[in-house]
């Protein structure tokens, strides 16, 4: 019953996301409150977290994946702000969170509050991420959100390793905290890079796609058992990872590109459907544990308020303080008010904190306590800035303006890599004295041009004004061709003319012509 369980758990979660997305609507925010709901109905199975599954099964592909999709030149860009959140920002808010719960809770000792701080000190940039993304945030704003969330949890753990050493009575003293902060993170480091190069190394000389995208699934795992082993940041060391293969990606095949993105796209879908379905699926079982929530409510209350509070306390002056010196002035202008007011909104806490939250170990006084204030917070910041950061960016008028000058700087590259391939071309047809066809040639050359063509038209007015381009029209027309190609093909199979293997290659054939067709004009 525990496999149909899971397969109706994930079934459930896969059908909620696709109808939030028909509808345009937060799947991350109706997930937690399904999942809450769901909890409540009788025999309904005890979908406990285990915090080792949660962190290698769910945590370490997901921030593999993020960080192979995201920007090694923004990162390194924006590294001061990204390293102001992701680590400075989730020590204040453990301390600050620490502080706050030590004195709201009666009996409860500072060590104690300390591991709830830092259980739910990093945010989970998810459900910002997809909002800010569907609004149009600037780049900027996108990247640092997505650089906090990468490196934010490695910081939050190994606070909460030290937190709950102490806590435990380990006596645990403030140079060996720093030590193991500083291990964990050199090492995380260390061990992503040396892993990311060996990776690389195998993959760009295997010249097979199919093993080579098995190699990359397995990454993340590896790499994280490997820096835990050593006492590294397992999750740091799938961040380097992720980034450093990320960037090295255009070094490897086509095929490989394609199947890695379509792999990973599917599994994070998965996963994060998942994991916040179960965020909700916790309650009952947190409720149980800690017996009477009332007086623990009003607590709950009070910390979640300063959980969001100390984000927007730490991000005003982390934005402006860095600029009085002149040469950073000088490099990066001060910020309107509006950007820090957006990315201080975008706390949600997430699954991290709860995996956090269920391996505190029995040692820690008061640990059921610190379980249910942490799924308290976790599930009032996911609602409070889930329902209202959409309305918060549209109010602030917090837009990008990267695409037109995006469309410019793509059509200059275009126009570039269009001479390059032109004048290689003409080599080549020097070369073959004649062998070459001349109608090829000419063909090459047309098709060069259309796609540089392609680049400064979207740099015109929108074709409600003029109208359908030349380019546009040639793929209108192309699509319904591929289309009937493909209907004949498969007529072919259905009547027995052509085998499911000769289907299989041309299809995948037109497939890949339709999808370089179906790019917006």
């Amino acid at each position: 019953m525990e496999g149909v369980s899971l397969i109706a758990l994930v079934l459930g979660s896969l059908a909620m996301t696709a109808v939030c997305r028909r509808f345009r609507v937060s799947p991350t925010l109706v997930l937690v409150l399904a999942g809450i709901a769901v909890s409540f109905i009788p025999g309904i199975p005890d979908f406990r977290l285990n915090p080792d599954v949660v962190l290698l099964v769910v945590l370490a592909p997901l921030l593999y994946s993020a960080a192979l999709d995201s920007s090694y030149h923004g990162f390194r860009t924006n590294l001061r702000p990204i390293g102001l959140l992701a680590v400075g920002l989730v020590i204040f808010s453990t301390v600050t969170i620490g502080l706050a719960a030590w004195w709201l809770i009666p009996g409860l000792s500072l060590p104690a509050g300390l591991v709830l701080g830092a259980v739910v000190a990093p945010p989970d940039a998810v459900a910002a991420i997809a909002v800010g993304r569907r609004l149009g945030l600037p780049r900027r704003v996108m990247t640092i959100l997505a650089g906090e969330s990468l490196v934010n949890d490695a910081t939050a753990l190994t606070l909460f390793r030290v937190a709950v050493a102490a806590a435990a009575g380990a006596g645990i003293s403030l140079w060996s905290g720093i030590g193991i902060f500083v291990l964990a993170g050199v090492g995380g480091v260390a061990v992503g890079l040396a892993v990311a190069w060996l990776v690389h190394w195998v993959r760009v000389r295997l010249n097979d796609p199919p093993i080579e995208s098995a190699l990359g699934l397995v990454v993340p795992f590896g790499v994280y058992l490997i820096a835990e082993a050593v006492h590294a940041s397992g999750l740091l060391a799938v961040v380097v990872t992720g980034l450093y293969l990320g960037h090295r990606a255009p070094q490897t095949g086509f095929a490989t590109r394609l199947q890695d993105d379509a792999v990973w796209k599917a599994s994070d879908t998965v996963l994060e459907s998942v994991v916040f379905a179960l965020i909700g699926l916790q309650l009952t079982s947190v409720v149980s544990e800690v017996g009477a929530v009332g007086p623990l409510l009003l607590t709950g209350v009070g910390l979640t308020l300063v959980t969001v509070l100390a984000r927007v306390v730490w991000l005003f002056p982390a934005t402006y303080l860095p600029r009085l010196i002149p040469a950073v002035r000088r490099r990066d202008p001060f910020p309107t008010w509006q950007t820090p007011a957006v990315i201080s909104w975008a706390g949600m806490r997430g699954v991290v904190s709860l995996a956090a939250a269920f391996a505190i170990t029995p040692g820690v006084p008061d640990r059921e306590k610190l379980v249910f204030l942490a799924f308290f917070i976790t599930v009032g910041t996911l609602l409070l800035h889930g329902l209202t950061l959409p309305w918060l960016i549209r109010k602030l008028g917090v837009h990008g303006a990267e695409t037109q000058a995006d469309a410019l700087a793509e059509a200059a590259a275009q126009h570039a890599a269009g001479r390059a391939a032109v004048a290689r071309l003409d080599e080549l047809a020097g070369e073959g004295n004649g062998e070459v066809s001349s109608h090829s040639v000419q063909k090459l050359r047309y098709l060069a041009q259309m796609r540089k063509n392609t680049s400064w038209e979207r740099l015109g007015r929108p074709a409600e004004e003029t109208g359908e381009s030349p380019t546009s029209a040639y793929r209108r027309l192309r699509r319904e061709m591929v289309a009937a190609e493909r209907e004949t093909f498969v007529q072919y199979r259905d009547d027995g003319r052509i085998d499911d293997e000769v289907l299989r290659r041309v299809m995948r054939e037109l497939d890949l012509e339709e999808a370089m067709l179906s790019r917006e004009d």
